[in-house]
């Protein structure tokens, strides 16, 4: 099994059994480590670079195949080095990497700085690029327990449903309510406009809607009208990086709803994993 957070044997064991999924997005992504992020006319020298493959879904893949010991990944990469790249990194993670390669499009890239801090700022280049329900990607054998949505077309949202856990972002919002499907989470942040998500933006409410607020933990709301907070999680060493810490959280989430935990447990547990990504070098660690 991939390291993780530590987690109790018992909650650990009925994670292995869990099939998980994630249909969604792939990014290049190079982090720069810098002294302090650059301002207008500046010249910054780097301190340390590494490259990785990162975005949302294949953040969020790798995370659940920390807790579960194997994870599979729909998606779309670019048809040219980098994507081809991505795809061979992914799978030595240990993902069972189902990818489209669009001859059309180049691999989305990312350029990540990092402060001393950890926090991250990123510049995008290239549009997300998302799986397609009439992709080649082996739909008719989408059997999971539980799966999280970053990003694709209406027919790969709706065999996503096919899930016995479906979750998402609030950035597929679009894509969600086209589809008209059932969530049985919803996840965005608090302190991000992208992620904006207001009653009746679905048709069908989410059964469990989640707002982070970072290092402040965050809220949550059930469709039933249930609601608290929960605490954030102290990493387990310095912070050295907090790009990925969403991602990891929406794993962490996915996997706590999959395995049949309570709201607490399951944002505990979702809370744990995303402190646990913020004391690595990259959402993964370098090695």
């Amino acid at each position: 099994m991939l390291a993780g957070p530590d987690l109790e044997l018992t909650l650990r064991d009925r994670l292995a059994t869990l099939r998980l999924a994630v249909v969604g997005h792939v990014e290049w992504a190079e982090f720069l480590r810098v002294p302090h992020l650059p301002i207008a006319g500046e010249i910054t020298h780097v301190t340390d670079r590494w490259e990785s493959p990162a975005g949302g879904g294949a953040v969020t893949a790798i995370q659940l195949a920390r807790l579960a010991g194997h994870a599979t990944l729909f998606t779309a990469l670019g048809d040219d080095e980098l994507g081809h790249r991505a795809a061979d990194e992914l799978a030595r993670l240990g993902l069972d990497v189902r990818a489209i390669l669009r001859e059309d499009q180049p691999q989305r890239r990312v350029v990540v700085h990092l402060d001393p801090s950890g926090e991250r700022t990123i510049t995008v280049i290239g549009d997300r690029m998302g799986p397609r329900g009439d992709d080649p990607l082996r739909w008719q054998d989408f059997d999971f327990d539980a799966v999280y949505f970053t990003s694709g077309d209406v027919g790969a949202a709706l065999a996503a449903r096919r899930g016995h856990v479906l979750t998402a972002t609030a950035r597929a919002l679009e894509t969600l309510r086209e589809a008209h499907v059932q969530l049985d989470a919803l996840v965005r942040s608090d302190l991000d406009p992208g992620e904006r998500y207001d009653a009746g933006d679905l048709t069908s409410p989410p059964e469990l809607v989640v707002a982070t607020e970072r290092g402040a933990g965050g809220r949550w709301e059930t469709r039933e009208g249930s609601r608290g907070r929960y605490d954030a999680v102290e990493p387990p060493g310095p912070v050295l990086d907090t790009y990925g810490c969403g991602d990891a959280f929406a794993g962490g989430l996915t996997a706590g709803l999959g395995a049949g935990l309570e709201v607490g447990a399951t944002l505990d547990l979702a809370a744990r994993c995303g402190a646990w990504v913020a004391s690595l070098d990259g959402p993964y660690g370098r090695n």
